[in-house]
């Protein structure tokens, strides 16, 4: 009952907000304040401020948040250790991922894993960087991978596990199709399509061509698409240029559909990065998890070939590899 009271306290406390609070625990508005009051009562204090505007950590409120945080942190390391002793158990690994790595990175990880941890359930939820963030920080999700702009909470870890290459991407019968590298000045003369306004991928792209001198304003935009896949088609017709990730366009240049263009004298680059909360520990599972994804020889072979379709006789060949 006490690990509930503190649950609610902490997150009224990270929220200052008990409307909020009470929506990201899934409770009603009057549990959250009962709680709260039965707490208060318990300690004879008040440990809050409350106003119209939301609520505030009283002197007392603050002694004991810290308390609260170390308690909610020892359960933590309590139910993974115990978790760990039972064998009959099977593991999970929640992951949360964002779009692009969720669709094209993560699927050929876990094709891999799955038959390398075949005692693992892998519980995965694919969202936008900030639900990521977020997810990450209040505990539904226990590792985050993210692309783009890195979250700026203070408790939670960054650890960038690669380098995922932007490239500009035109159609097999493009007259650059000849070409392997292009210029960012030629841009401006071809139609360009991106993906819409606040994505990670175009957050990316806006800050590349802008650090690199090339004026967005005279890109010629002739669409704003909300998915990858959608963008592809697109070029796949003809309609258009666009700037994406090398990983999400693979298997179409390798089938001659379209055709990848490095950046010329300064390619661009934008890190994947794996995101944990920092005063939680790991389960022996989500540890090989991690360990994996930082095995670069590795991950590069599973990445860049057709895992899926080579079964087995590729996971006996890797299988050292990923022990390292």
């Amino acid at each position: 009952m006490f690990e509930q009271q503190f649950i609610v306290f902490k997150e009224v406390a990270d929220t200052k907000n008990i409307t909020l609070a009470a929506k990201r625990l899934h409770m009603s508005q009057p549990s959250i304040s009962l709680q709260i009051q039965n707490l208060e009562s318990q300690y004879n204090t008040r440990f809050f401020n409350r106003t119209n505007k939301g609520v505030s950590l009283t002197k007392a409120g603050e002694v004991f948040y810290s308390h609260v945080c170390e308690i909610l942190d020892i359960l933590d390391r309590a139910q993974h250790q115990v978790c760990e002793l039972d064998e009959d158990r099977r593991g999970e690994i929640h992951l949360g991922a964002t779009l692009t790595i969720g669709e094209y990175v993560l699927p050929n990880i876990l094709a891999y894993l799955s038959a390398k941890l075949p005692d693992v359930d892998f519980k995965v939820k694919i969202a936008n960087t900030e639900v990521i963030d977020q997810d990450v920080i209040e505990g539904k999700i226990h590792i985050g991978l993210i692309e783009g702009p890195e979250p700026k909470d203070r408790g939670v870890i960054v650890d960038k596990f690669w380098e995922d290459e932007l490239v500009v991407v035109v159609p097999y019968f493009h007259p650059w199709a000849s070409y392997d590298s292009i210029q960012l000045s030629e841009l401006p003369y071809e139609r360009f399509v991106t993906r819409e306004v606040g994505s990670g991928t175009r957050k990316t792209m806006e800050t590349v061509l802008a650090e690199r001198g090339l004026d967005l304003t005279k890109l010629n935009i002739a669409m704003e698409l909300g998915s990858t896949q959608a963008i592809k088609q697109v070029v796949c017709a003809g309609l258009g240029i666009t700037i994406i990730s090398a990983l999400t366009v693979r298997r179409e240049c390798d089938q001659g559909i379209l055709k990848a263009l490095r950046i010329q004298d300064d390619p661009v680059y934008r890190p994947l990065n794996i995101l944990t909360l920092a005063k939680s520990s790991q389960t022996k599972y989500e540890r090989t998890f991690i360990n994996f994804l930082h095995n670069h020889k590795l991950l590069k072979e599973i990445l860049t070939q057709n895992y899926c379709s080579k079964g087995m006789r590729y996971l006996d060949t890797t299988r050292a590899a990923c022990d390292k």
